[in-house]
């Protein structure tokens, strides 16, 4: 049975093993599909739920409400052991998720998920996979360096066709977003948005939403953070856009806040567990939004977050009883000014190359200051 009470992750951090692990497909498979079926299996008394899905509106494809996000957690120092990260997105997948998103930006994020789900025969329609374009040109309107990025998404995650690409933090967007409806039309992708973690950005955000071209959104919405309900949330559900959800933990912050408090006693009575399943189901609560991603390095956790994908679905009432519940926490008001993922390290390709170059600020120098470039 899964904890009810509330989680105080351990350190995420993997351990490099020093020099690389190889596998043949078959051998990598068995080792994962055994773990992953021992750390899934708190789960497996409610595989029998319908999974709960959102219509992406422009498409009419249901998405699950919950997915796996890359950032950080997939990016590794090359030969390290990356047998975790394929229990995790086993444990994702098995348990009826479908959903990843990575970016070019995320270290090894992007071919980590792509040789992951290639030897784990992912292919077909098993994922939904979506990644990013973050590209400048030689010059105003040069668009070729983005579709140098396409491509070599394409190769990295094994893809004939990506299934969302997003201009990653509105970078050139008003030159890669008409290429991407290009590369749409050739069949290169399914679905074209943009992103953004930062709310000082939701206003250009919300002009891009208005003109009515993206299919899907990404933004930042939590519990702690809810500045999207103003503006971007009913703009979306106003144009028929899908919203994908980034940092509904804040980067763990929220985990820190909640301790190892139990879940209240209203919460259980929908069937919410513990506190992971509570800060999902609050954003999934939102009708606007379709998925909210979540990224782990830790396989048991990945087992708690996609619990949030059955069971009732929190509504209006609700949601403000478990927010209300949150913000009368010790610290809940000062929350989002503490530093990302409290009490962790992600030893990666990012984390090593932002070392040559440390912040001033000690506590983002402590949590590999990546920050600074999503």
């Amino acid at each position: 049975m899964r904890r009810a009470a509330g989680r105080s992750r351990p350190l995420e951090g993997v351990q490099p093993s020093g020099r690389g692990v190889m596998y043949t497909r078959r051998t990598f498979a068995q080792t994962c599909a055994g773990a992953a079926a021992i750390i899934a299996l708190p789960t497996v008394a409610r595989q029998r739920e319908t999974v709960n899905r959102r219509t992406l509106p422009r498409s009419g494809e249901a998405l699950p409400t919950v997915g796996l996000g890359s950032f950080m957690t997939f990016d590794l120092l090359p030969g390290a052991d990356r047998s975790h990260l394929a229990r995790v997105l086993q444990t994702y997948v098995e348990g009826g998720s479908s959903v990843v998103d990575t970016s070019p930006l995320y270290g090894m994020g992007e071919i980590n998920v792509g040789d992951l789900s290639a030897m784990l025969d992912y292919g077909g329609d098993r994922l939904w996979t979506a990644t990013k374009v973050w590209e400048t040109g030689d010059y105003l309107g040069d668009a070729s360096r983005a579709r140098q990025s396409l491509d070599r998404s394409l190769q990295r995650l094994w893809r004939s066709r990506i299934d969302a690409v997003q201009v990653h933090s509105l970078v050139n967007v008003d030159t890669v977003l008409p290429r991407l409806k290009e590369w749409k039309q050739q069949g290169l992708i399914r679905h074209i948005g943009v992103s953004h973690h930062d709310e000082t950005y939701f206003e250009p955000m919300a002009q891009w939403i208005a003109k009515g071209e993206l299919d899907i959104v990404q933004l930042h919405y939590s519990i702690a953070m809810r500045e999207a309900e103003k503006r971007l949330l009913p703009l979306a559900a106003d144009k028929g856009v899908g919203v994908l959800v980034n940092m509904p933990f804040e980067k763990a912050r929220l985990f820190s806040l909640v301790g190892s408090r139990p879940v209240p006693d209203f919460a259980r009575e929908i069937g919410i567990a513990d506190w992971s399943e509570y800060f999902l189901k609050w954003v999934i609560g939102h009708p606007a939004v379709t998925c909210a991603l979540c990224a782990t390095s830790v396989p048991a956790h990945a087992a708690e977050n996609i619990a949030a994908l059955r069971g009732e679905i929190p509504d209006a009432a609700l949601r403000r009883r478990m927010l209300q519940h949150v913000e009368g926490l010790p610290g809940f008001d000062r929350l989002l000014r503490e530093p990302w993922y409290p009490g962790k390290r992600y030893p990666g390709v990012v984390a090593r190359a932002q070392q040559a170059r440390p912040s001033t600020n000690p506590a983002e120098n402590a949590i590999a200051p990546a920050r600074r470039h999503r």
